[in-house]
């Protein structure tokens, strides 16, 4: 395809000359073949594009996104702390707990629906999610991110197929090397391969995996394949998390209602149980039932629960014209009553199974949804129709189903429950920080829906919650094949893990972190394992991520854009200069610094090996005292001295200067090259400017 001046689009669809149709047998070659239609297989082609590099997105539909447009849910599954409103001690949420690329979507996305012509942060109002928009304008807003490199020819995307062989090279006494993929038009069946210097499995099922018979679980594993203690000793690979197909309806005027039509075994076959279904829904406020069920268009009920469009102001007023995703699961029916189910799809599998019983599961799951939506309008809900024109088919259910749970690869990190929940991490803020992390995410719990199978794993008690979590650069590589990187939900989690890396912005920052460890192998003819295996590699990673605004540790108080975000970042995973207490998420980067921390921060930096001798060099820092060991080892390297009579001063602030001549001690080549943003005077020093100079003595140390 030659360049294009520029491409339109219509209802979040491109022009069909946006796209690319290999002919039959084609053989096409690129640096970065990105496969599949997910939400990170979106933000991966598009942070590759950014870089750049020739870039080939596949995808089984013309629509990209995944969880945000094919699926129907536009209503993104956000943890609290994305929520958050800055305060005199923290910022924005959106400012610190997601990447700058995934901030501008979410203004694109308000920009694009106004409520009453005013940009509002929730345009559709839904109580679940603090940002709902209909799937059109979610689709919209990412293909005014990518039309300017489609046009320049650097990113090409090629819709409606799908994989069908993974292509290997293999050296004897090497490792497999994933070279391609071959394709198959879903339209006519035509077949073409695309070769990738790297490839990233970004399908959202994992099918790269089962294609290519590459080490790989599904469902449920056993406490002897990951070591999580909550799980049994056996595996139970049929026990996996149900999928939905979503629909999205209007609230229509009294006696305005389209009909959906029943699905033909409506009431007869089990997935179709009309006794399942409710209209209503009871909930419980403090511990305790609500008097009654509320009504299906009661201010919290399942109509606003993922409302995507309002026509009020006010947000707990659901209108005529409002429209709804229907995506509703499991639900207790009052104290006493039954467990109740929406269109959530329970019965059946879409990984681990051949593809005609997929194909066989879909079209029973999509009759779920259609029965669902037939019964609430023959139960008291009759002034509702299907907005078809919003998931680009005849019947308002979505394109594809939301999928929760993919074939997972056996990567050289897999995250534990052990890793994310709160009972192992007392008294902290924060789940694991991986040294290699290349992202952040937090949802408060790990939402585990089940499907029907016997053996479900039980999180009780405080086991089901999580604290905010990081993305291990090691979860994206496969343990034994190269060439291949690991995107949306076939990373290198677990059954009980994916739960939480499963979430929208989650998703959406393994896509960045995949497509930016793909750029930076390409542009150092390195494999993906060789980068996140060595440190210098690993921190030259870290470094691309934070600079292109990516969050890889969590401070709430440091957002993407300020000055010293890189260096502030880098520091806090190489566990350098992290918060001052645990129990918070604050950096605090205006505050002093005290000669005890810069002296740990030192020792950790600059790797030596600490010393504790019995008899401790200075009056008021004795041998149980927290930096005892850091402070002795830089007088052991003449480093350090006291500040006179044998006193250390420990808690004493430092100055810009004190540290510049320990730094010039320590490594005297690098001293004026780390404080080359720094004034050298006596003014206190700042714990950000601690992070900024030392960031400049870690890569003068590592050679990046």
């Amino acid at each position: 395809m030659s360049q294009l001046t520029s491409i339109r689009q219509q209802n979040g669809i491109f022009e069909d000359r946006a796209f690319t149709r290999p002919a039959e047998g084609e053989v096409l070659s690129c640096s970065i073949l990105v496969v599949g239609g997910s939400t990170a297989a979106y933000s991966a082609a598009l942070v590759a594009a950014r870089a750049d590099l020739q870039v080939y997105l596949v995808q089984p539909t013309k629509i990209v996104g995944g969880q945000f447009t094919t699926q129907a849910l536009p209503a993104s599954d956000d943890g609290d702390l994305l929520r958050h409103r800055a305060t005199a001690t923290s910022v924005d949420g959106e400012r610190f707990a997601i990447s700058k690329l995934q901030r501008q979507f979410r203004v694109k996305q308000r920009s694009l629906q106004p409520v009453k012509g005013k940009s509002v942060a929730n345009p559709g109002g839904g109580w679940v999610s603090p940002l709902c928009t209909t799937p059109v304008v979610a689709a919209t807003a990412m293909n005014q991110a990518i039309a300017p490199y489609i046009a320049q020819g650097n990113l090409k995307l090629i819709p409606l197929a799908e994989p069908i062989e993974v292509l290997f090279e293999q050296t004897p006494g090497q490792r497999r090397r994933v070279t391609g993929v071959v394709f198959e038009d879903l339209r006519d069946g035509r077949t073409f391969t695309v070769k990738g210097q790297v490839v990233i499995e970004a399908t959202d099922l994992g099918d790269l995996l089962e294609l290519g018979n590459i080490e790989s679980r599904i469902g449920q594993e056993a406490r002897s394949e990951t070591g999580e203690q909550r799980l049994p000793e056996h595996p139970l690979p049929r026990c996996q998390q149900s999928f939905t197909f979503g629909v999205v309806v209007e609230r229509t005027a009294p006696g305005k209602g389209v009909p959906i039509g029943a699905p033909t075994g409506y009431g007869a076959q089990r997935w179709l149980n009309a006794q399942e279904f409710r209209h209503k829904f009871w909930a419980k406020i403090g511990g305790n039932w609500e008097l009654e069920p509320r009504d299906f268009f009661h201010s919290f009920g399942i109509f606003r629960y993922r409302r995507l469009l309002r026509v009020a102001e006010d947000e707990k007023i659901v209108s005529p014209g409002d429209v709804t995703v229907l995506n509703w699961g499991q639900h207790k029916d009052g104290h006493s009553g039954p467990m109740c189910c929406g269109n959530d799809y329970r019965v059946g599998l879409l990984v681990g199974v051949n593809r005609a019983e997929r194909r066989l599961h879909l079209q029973q799951a999509r009759d779920r949804a259609r029965a669902y939506v037939h019964f609430l309008q023959t139960n008291g809900v009759k002034d509702l129709k299907p907005r078809g024109d919003l998931t680009w088919t005849p019947d308002g259910i979505a394109l594809e189903p939301y999928i929760r749970e993919a074939r997972r690869g056996v990567a050289l990190t897999t995250i534990r429950h052990e890793d994310v929940g709160e009972p192992f991490f007392p008294g902290e803020a924060r789940a694991k920080c991986f040294s290699d992390s290349v992202g952040i995410g937090q949802y408060h719990y790990l939402d585990l829906h089940g499907n029907e199978e016997i053996g479900h794993v039980s999180l009780p008690g405080k086991n089901v919650y999580a604290l905010p979590f990081s993305v291990a650069a090691g979860a994206l590589v496969p343990i034994n094949v190269d060439g291949l990187i690991l995107s949306a939900k076939s990373i290198g989690t677990t059954h009980i893990t994916n739960a939480a890396y499963r979430m929208h912005p989650v998703e959406w920052a393994i896509g960045e972190a995949s497509g930016h460890l793909a750029a930076l192998s390409i542009w150092t003819n390195a494999q993906p394992r060789d980068i996140v295996t060595n440190e210098a590699p690993t921190r030259k990673l870290q470094g691309l991520l934070t600079r292109n605004g990516i969050p890889i540790f969590w401070f709430d108080d440091v957002a993407h854009d300020d000055p010293d975000f890189e260096a502030i970042q880098l520091l806090a995973v190489a566990g350098i200069v992290r918060s001052e207490n645990k129990d918070n998420l604050h950096f605090c980067p205006e505050r002093p610094v005290s000669r005890a921390v810069v002296a740990a921060a030192l020792v950790k930096l600059l790797g030596f090996e600490k010393v504790s001798p019995a008899a401790a060099s200075f009056i008021d820092l004795p041998t149980d005292h927290w930096s005892y060991s850091s402070v002795e080892t830089l007088v052991s390297k003449q480093i350090v001295s006291g500040v006179g009579n044998r006193r250390f001063a420990p808690d004493q602030a430092i100055t810009r200067q004190q540290l510049f001549f320990l730094v010039s001690k320590a490594m005297p080549a690098v001293g004026d090259r780390a404080f080359s943003e720094t004034p050298k005077d006596r003014q206190l020093l700042r714990r950000r400017e601690l992070s900024r100079v030392l960031y400049g003595v870690l890569r003068a140390k590592l050679g990046i």
